[in-house]
């Protein structure tokens, strides 16, 4: 518990969460502090392209093997079942109708990218490694928690359904493409891609996270103010236990299949982690009756949070003490 808490404070006292909290407290506060959102889109961009193209590179050097595979089928597989299981807790938990419980069940099926971040940053900085295809399990992790949810509703006698052009949009989705084409173009170039272009993704990489992560502090603390008195205290209860449940059952998969010290951390972040980009997007598509104020702030509201200051440091604790790391 000592190391758990210790891992915490070093990781609330990092200039990325740092960045976060003064977004957050700025929102609180009804400051006018902005992000312009073409800024705000060009980081996110960046962000992408840095992590794909980094994560093939790394795939270039390690090679294709029965690991990689295995953990992109554990990824999809996970986000596959993981909204089943929380749909059940939301309906034991909250007064949520069937619509909504859905809605916020496919968030925790998917990931979020920005998480993720954290996470492989954190790793970095305790001088940990992991394997560059985590970055290709993200990617495999996006969109299956989304027919999963539709799969939910339509069980219950609700009227979800896969919209025309609904699959297209999800796995055409610009973070998609990005994350898996800059992937590939790693893997194609290798280290001698990154050695031309490591001046713009690898030193800027940290400063940009922190103005992003600014903003996102600042879009939670809005919609916590938005949202006031819509949520009980038993949604926000599910917003904490669920990514714990999601990365315990993550440690088990990944230390089976033999993935390192950090990949069981990554694995274990992405199931914990719940998306607030990709999947709100096909929700307004696919249940359009569903309350975005429910499943945005769960998800970036308390689920992000609790994960960039407790998460991950309990994540990374749990991972080292079941595989020795």
């Amino acid at each position: 518990m000592t190391e758990i808490l210790s891992l915490a404070g070093e990781n609330l006292i990092s200039p990325i969460i740092l960045s976060f909290a003064l977004g957050l407290l700025a929102a609180l506060a009804r400051s006018d502090l902005t992000i312009p959102e073409a800024v705000a889109k060009g980081m996110s961009i960046y962000l992408l392209f840095a992590i794909g193209f980094k994560g093939g590179v790394a795939v270039s050097a390690h090679g294709i093997d029965a690991t990689l595979i295995l953990t992109l089928i554990a990824g999809i597989v996970l986000s596959f079942g993981l909204p089943i299981l929380a749909f059940a807790l939301l309906r034991v938990m909250t007064g949520l109708s069937v619509i909504d419980a859905a809605a916020v069940s496919a968030h925790y099926g998917s990931i979020s990218i920005v998480t993720f971040v954290a996470g492989t940053s954190v790793l970095q900085g305790r001088l940990i490694d992991a394997e560059g295809y985590m970055v290709a399990v993200a990617a495999a992790m996006e969109a299956p928690a989304i027919l999963s949810a539709l799969w939910l509703v339509a069980r219950s006698g609700g009227k979800g359904s896969m919209a025309p052009g609904l699959m297209r949009e999800i796995l055409l989705n610009g973070s998609i493409v990005l994350l898996v084409g800059s992937f590939f173009i790693g893997a194609i170039t290798g280290d001698e891609g990154l050695e031309q272009i490591s001046a713009f993704i690898v030193s800027p990489f940290q400063g940009v996270l922190c103005l992003f992560l600014l903003d996102m502090g600042l879009i939670a603390g809005r919609g916590l103010r938005q949202s006031k008195g819509v949520l009980g205290i038993g949604a926000i209860g599910f917003a904490i236990l669920m990514p714990l449940i999601s990365a315990s059952i993550a440690v088990v998969i990944g230390t089976m299949i033999g993935l390192s010290t950090g990949g069981v951390v990554l694995l274990m972040v992405l199931a914990a982690s719940s998306s607030y980009i990709a999947v709100p997007a096909a929700m307004r598509v696919a249940l359009p009756e569903a309350n975005p104020s429910v499943y945005l702030t769960l998800s970036l509201g308390v689920t992000f949070p609790f994960n960039l200051t407790l998460g991950i440091p309990l994540y990374l604790a749990i991972a080292q003490t079941v595989t020795g790391g």
